[in-house]
């Protein structure tokens, strides 16, 4: 079985459509553990609910970025993951850290990569006139938002759109663009090899798209 941490900072709807589809056998995964840096986090109530490993850990309780990221992605492989999946984890990680991850370490991100990395893509897109949006899922590297794009599903702005109904539409696809995506990881179809993301062994020079089937193709 391929083992899975996620790792989340507030309600846990992405971590939730993850445990929903190892229960399914739709995706071949086990999820070990959640981890947090939000005692609070919902995402936490959610793991223990179903049994699995809940962790908190308190960016305060260190001195500085690096040494909690350190600590987290400890204990993240004390559950031997094969893949870390960041489902709204909202925190930038220490290059140094994240680069013993390499390849080993996903994103989900709500917007269509490279357009509007960080904070409040639904706004920006709308703002700025968009009539795409969508959601992307890459390979977490050093700088935000950046690393090599592996999926993604778009979806239409519609000209009566806020940002909460482009947020509520987009979830539904979001949570079935990162199972499709962690299926095909888990599988050995994707990997991230020295010229991006490789595609049973094939480089692949566009992201895959989520189809309306819920299986991933090339564009």
């Amino acid at each position: 079985m391929f083992n899975i941490v996620v790792l989340a900072s507030g309600r846990g709807s992405n971590f939730a459509a993850l445990l929903a589809a190892q229960q399914r056998g739709d995706a071949p995964i086990h999820i070990r553990a959640l981890l947090s840096d939000k005692a609070k986090a919902p995402a936490l109530d959610l793991a223990r609910n179903a049994g699995i490993a809940a962790v908190a850990l308190a960016p305060r309780d260190y001195p500085d970025r690096a040494s909690f990221d350190r600590a987290l992605f400890a204990r993240a492989g004390e559950f031997a993951p094969d893949l870390i999946v960041l489902a709204g984890y909202m925190r930038v990680i220490d290059a140094g850290v994240i680069g013993q991850w390499h390849g080993k370490a996903i994103n989900i991100h709500p917007s269509l990569l490279p357009k509007y990395p960080g904070l409040h893509t639904h706004a920006r897109a709308l703002e700025a006139g968009d009539t795409l949006h969508g959601s992307s899922v890459h390979y977490v590297t050093a700088e935000l938002d950046t690393g090599p794009v592996i999926a993604q599903v778009e979806l239409p702005i519609r000209a009566d759109d806020t940002t909460d109904t482009l947020a509520s539409r987009l979830l539904t696809q979001e949570h079935r663009l990162l199972i499709a995506t962690v299926d095909l990881i888990a599988r050995g179809h994707i990997a991230l090899g020295a010229d991006g993301v490789a595609l049973d062994g094939c480089t692949q020079r566009t992201p895959l798209k989520l189809n309306r089937r819920g299986t991933l193709t090339i564009d």
